[in-house]
């Protein structure tokens, strides 16, 4: 979940909240920051000097404490394992949900793009960017979505930030979920409309918002399908239902969900059994697919409306050809191996949760590859990442105020290229940093 600091706040980093150490100015142990090489050159006072040293002696602090994991440089990956800092690791912080990272055909396919195509392009898609390979891409993607069209833009968060923001209207009602996605969050802010919230995943609060918007106002309802601090999924029925009964239009971003949910995969409506009742379905092509980007797919006239209006598109370089073609062949890949990976990955997501929940774990209610670990305490948090990734398990915490307040967790994500005895190493490792820290 995201939360706007608001202006004038001090902003804190989303997946980060370090405690100040005891007497950080005066203490004997504490970190001298401004005799900092960085912190000497600051000859004049910055009108943005507290917001921006507050988040820079938070980071420092961590680091003081050996507790900053984050921009960890991977320099080899080895299916789920990866080496990092001359250590091997279990990867749990991934979002490659189907183990596609590096799947011959995907690299090939990227690898002969290049050949042929280059590393870039001649510019934004609107005028001497586009190639063949993006409307093959967009065709794959309709036809994936079982959509009319589809557009593709230059990442996830472009993707939300620019549809919403350029489909809703002065007068218009944007209605989110309360856990959505940041991308989702700025979006609805960006735009000029009447931006309103929803209890998580709560159909009677959806309805009383849906009931207090004027009948003729344009509403859209936007939601994830699966929620990407707690992996539980979207109530799917009851929204169309509502969306119907009040005549709004229902967005739901697909990001973990794709490859994920169904039984081929395909996302949220093939779970729900309810092909074709989403009016906008917003996907990326960085989680199950290996690379960048996202995409809307959805009815022609709306496609062409956001292809001419959203600048997220129009003033974006387009997608470089080795990224593109690596796309298509992931989705030929999904449609030929998805039933079976997707099948390997129930079965490693059920393994992994039970062996969690027999160990004492809380793990909230997730069914899908996003395992939130309930740790509570930000500093137990801590402490347990510290733990894991001393012994091989490649795993971040969810802190305040990128979760509520009360509810840090360690957020351990399973895929398809993770054997059973991976997992079983990584229960283990677990389960050690839950009694070392006294969670359970």
């Amino acid at each position: 979940m995201y939360r706007n600091p608001g202006a004038g706040r001090i902003a804190r980093p989303l997946f980060l909240d370090i405690p100040p150490m005891a007497n950080h100015r005066n203490g004997a142990d504490a970190t001298d920051l401004s005799m900092h090489p960085s912190m000497q050159e600051q000859e004049r006072p910055s009108p943005f000097a507290d917001r921006i040293n507050a988040v820079w002696e938070r980071i420092e602090q961590a680091k003081a404490q050996g507790l900053y994991y984050y921009l960890q440089p991977v320099d080899e990956l080895e299916g789920p394992w990866v080496a990092t800092l001359d250590q091997r690791k279990l990867m749990f912080a991934t979002y490659s949900y189907l183990g596609l990272l590096d799947h011959p055909r995907i690299v090939a396919a990227a690898k002969q793009a290049l050949d042929h195509y280059g590393a870039g392009t001649h510019g934004v898609r609107l005028l001497g960017g586009t190639l063949d390979l993006h409307a093959q891409l967009e065709e794959r993607i309709a036809r994936y979505t079982e959509r009319a069209d589809a557009i593709v833009f230059s990442s996830g968060y472009v993707t939300n930030l620019a549809t919403i923001s350029t489909l809703i209207g002065r007068g218009d009602w944007v209605i989110s979920d309360r856990w959505n996605h940041a991308s989702i969050v700025d979006g609805c802010i960006l735009a000029q409309g009447i931006f309103k919230r929803f209890r998580h995943n709560d159909m009677a609060d959806l309805e009383r918002v849906l009931r207090s918007a004027p009948a003729s106002a344009n509403k859209l309802v936007v939601a994830d399908a699966v929620f990407s601090m707690d992996g539980d999924i979207f109530d799917l029925p009851a929204a169309v239902d509502l969306c119907r009964a009040h005549h709004a239009w229902l967005m739901v971003d697909e990001a973990h969900s794709i490859g994920v949910l169904g039984e081929h995969g395909r996302g949220i409506e093939e779970h729900y059994d309810m092909p074709g009742v989403i009016d906008l379905k917003m996907g990326t092509l960085s989680k199950t697919i290996p690379g960048i980007g996202g995409y809307i797919a959805g009815d022609a006239r709306l496609i062409t409306f956001l292809r001419h209006t959203a600048r997220g598109f129009i003033f974006s370089a387009a997608l470089p050809p080795a990224v593109t073609a690596a796309a298509i062949a992931a989705f030929d890949v999904i449609e030929e191996e998805g039933v079976e990976r997707n099948r390997i990955l129930r079965r490693n997501v059920d393994h992994f949760i039970q062996g969690l929940k027999v160990a004492g774990f809380n793990t909230g209610l997730t069914c899908t590859p996003i395992v939130p670990i309930m740790v509570y305490s930000e500093e137990r948090a801590l402490a347990m990442t510290k733990y894991c990734q001393d012994h091989g398990v490649f795993v971040l915490p969810a802190l305040p105020p990128a979760v509520p307040e009360g509810s840090a967790r360690l957020r351990a994500n399973v895929t398809a290229a993770h054997t059973i005895a991976d997992i079983d190493f990584a229960l283990d490792v677990f389960t050690a940093a839950g009694r070392a820290t006294g969670l359970i």
